[in-house]
């Protein structure tokens, strides 16, 4: 017959969830403009930082467009002063009567026409800068690359379906995860009080792999499954957890101050109910129903029907009777419970 005492401790709660872990951001890199892929500039796998150039498509041909593009706007210039001057001209001409005011207006109009063509040369200048610009393919987050998609050398498109390579943003990370919709009150009350503390736990919970925090909770319930999402961000410096991963998130929603605890294996269900055995100092074992609370780790919280220090029975109940005398095995208590929602 084992015996234990039960303990006063503050007991947290949990409720646990399957999620998936996500990248914050996933970026697909991809050509915006066409072209023969001159350079890849990035080992599969590597860290890359926001702005660090990443390949290099045949620039020339752009160039060669901005380099027209320039001279262009160089003749309209030439060609608006020249146009300018005259205008000038023929107004001086007129207020003396040599000119016509005919020709002043169409002069002003010739001028009108010169400024709005360098306007417009001007745009495709910047338009061509930009086509340029594309040629240099630069990260737009801080992540860490994939597997490349296409090598140096081929011919990129624009409308290519497939990119150069996909760079996915690890540090910090998110968990997706579901819960049922019964515990949404508890997780609002919870985010309410401040930051919810979470844990990623391995498949088969023995192990945790990272602490994060809740973000958020989505804004509508699965009405076919009557589960809900939530959201977890984790800092993942050590890279323990990785996109498309499976993990358990348990998430922290309160903790029980003071709470009188017993092993789980105490705890015995009867058709009033659940009670437990306990063992006075005369070695007699009483029948004590309960009303228990959370249960995780192996302990159960008693919300009514046993004290502090009470010696609860946790082997051997099958032999037992109300005012069975007992020879009992003294088990030191465990101080290392948590709880879940039942």
């Amino acid at each position: 017959m084992s015996t234990v005492k039960a303990q006063l401790e503050d007991f947290p709660v949990y409720l646990d969830g399957l999620g998936t872990v996500q990248a914050l951001y996933t970026v697909a890199i991809k050509t915006r403009v066409d072209g023969e892929l001159q350079q890849v500039l990035f080992t599969e796998g590597q860290d890359v930082k926001k702005g660090d150039l990443l390949a290099v498509i045949d620039p020339r041909p752009y160039q060669a467009a901005l380099d027209q593009a320039v001279a262009k706007i160089q003749q309209d210039e030439a060609d608006l002063a020249n146009g300018q001057y005259l205008l000038a001209k023929d107004q001086k001409l007129a207020k003396q009567g040599v000119s016509t005011d005919e020709t002043v207006e169409m002069q002003q109009s010739q001028v009108n026409q010169l400024q709005a063509q360098l306007a417009q040369d001007q745009a495709a200048k910047e338009a061509a800068e930009i086509s340029l610009s594309y040629t240099n393919i630069r990260s737009p987050i801080d992540g860490r690359t994939g597997i490349r998609m296409i090598d140096a050398g081929n011919q990129v498109h624009a409308t290519d379906g497939t990119g150069i390579v996909t760079v996915t943003q690890t540090e910090p990370i998110s968990v997706i995860s579901t819960l049922r919709e019964d515990d949404l009150d508890e997780l609002r009350a919870a985010l309410r009080k401040g930051t919810v503390e979470v844990a990623a736990m391995s498949g088969d919970l023995a192990t945790k792999l990272a602490d994060g925090t809740l973000l958020l909770i989505d804004n509508e319930i699965d009405q076919d499954t009557g589960t809900l999402r939530v959201k977890s961000t984790f800092p993942n410096t050590d890279r323990s957890l990785w996109p498309g991963q499976f993990v358990n998130l348990r998430i922290l929603v309160a903790t029980i101050p003071k709470a009188i605890t017993v092993p789980s294996a105490a705890l015995q269900r009867g058709t009033d109910g659940y009670f437990v055995y306990v063992v006075d100092s005369n070695d007699v074992a009483s029948v004590r129903k309960v009303t228990p609370g959370p249960i995780r780790g192996g302990r159960a919280v008693i919300n009514s029907g046993v004290g502090v220090n009470d010696q609860v029975v946790t082997q051997g109940q099958y032999r037992l009777e109300d005012g069975t005398t007992v020879s009992q095995t003294i088990i030191a208590p465990s101080s290392n419970a948590t709880a879940e929602k039942d």
